[in-house]
């Protein structure tokens, strides 16, 4: 074989073995190296210059009425995608969250509460796949809004304490695309009688709300996945 032809054979075995390692590498690099990293889950984080954390007991009068959230909130989903093989957490995020909750007079009954969530404003890292959740999958011309209204009071065995970390289970309806299913939401909630953080996530499948989760070959995303939200509440009716 001359020099020549096996200078090409060489080039030709070396672009074949690229190609392999790109089709074998290539998801990890996107997903170690290109795609933005999955938002945390949610969690009480704000600090104490915000939220007192004492332990003092609080009054049920500092929590009986009314609360809107406020600045700083936002909601979304989160799902996992097999790319070629390859796991990657992809998380959707907004922060046009609106909803109020209403709070017994004895301080340890939430009695109502509603989340509203503009759809086409929720977005990821890739604005192609956020054009597909918009259009295609939620359908947001003509859903705009995702919704949950709480259907069981969450009733507390006694009145908090400041920044005293309360889990509960919230039952309510959650609206997507339109359909609306009973649903169980795990929170965290604290307050301090002026400010409250709200945290928590809601396991669902997709197809329980006529959402088709995409396959595309390459890119294949799960059936299941959860909605979030990370909340601050403050006392009043919204403005």
């Amino acid at each position: 074989m001359r020099k020549s032809q096996k200078i090409l054979v060489a080039s030709g075995v070396g672009v074949l073995a690229l190609i392999a390692v790109a089709a074998i590498a290539g998801p990890i690099v996107y997903r170690d190296l290109i795609a933005a990293p999955a938002a945390e889950a949610p969690s009480l984080g704000a600090d104490e210059s915000v939220l007192s954390r004492d332990g003092a007991a609080l009054d049920p009068a500092d929590l009986a009425g009314e609360w809107s959230v406020g600045e700083g909130s936002e909601a979304g989903y989160r799902v996992d995608e097999v790319l070629n093989g390859t796991d990657v957490t992809v998380t959707g995020r907004t922060s046009d969250v609106t909803g109020t909750f209403t709070i017994a007079d004895s301080g340890r009954s939430l009695d109502a509460a509603r989340l509203t969530v503009d759809v086409a404003s929720i977005a990821t890292d890739n604005s192609s796949r956020d054009a597909y959740f918009r259009d295609q999958a939620m359908r947001a011309d003509e859903f705009p809004t995702a919704t949950f209204e709480l259907t069981t009071p969450v009733e507390l065995a006694s009145v908090p304490a400041t920044g005293e970390v309360v889990q509960a289970q919230a039952v309510g309806d959650l609206t997507i695309a339109g359909v609306t299913r009973s649903v169980t939401a795990d929170v965290s909630v604290r307050s301090d009688g002026r400010v409250a953080e709200i945290a928590g996530s809601i396991p669902i499948v997709f197809a329980d709300f006529g959402v088709q989760a995409p396959s595309l070959g390459f890119v294949q995303v799960e059936p299941s996945g959860a909605v979030e939200f990370q909340l601050t509440a403050e006392r009043g009716p919204a403005d």
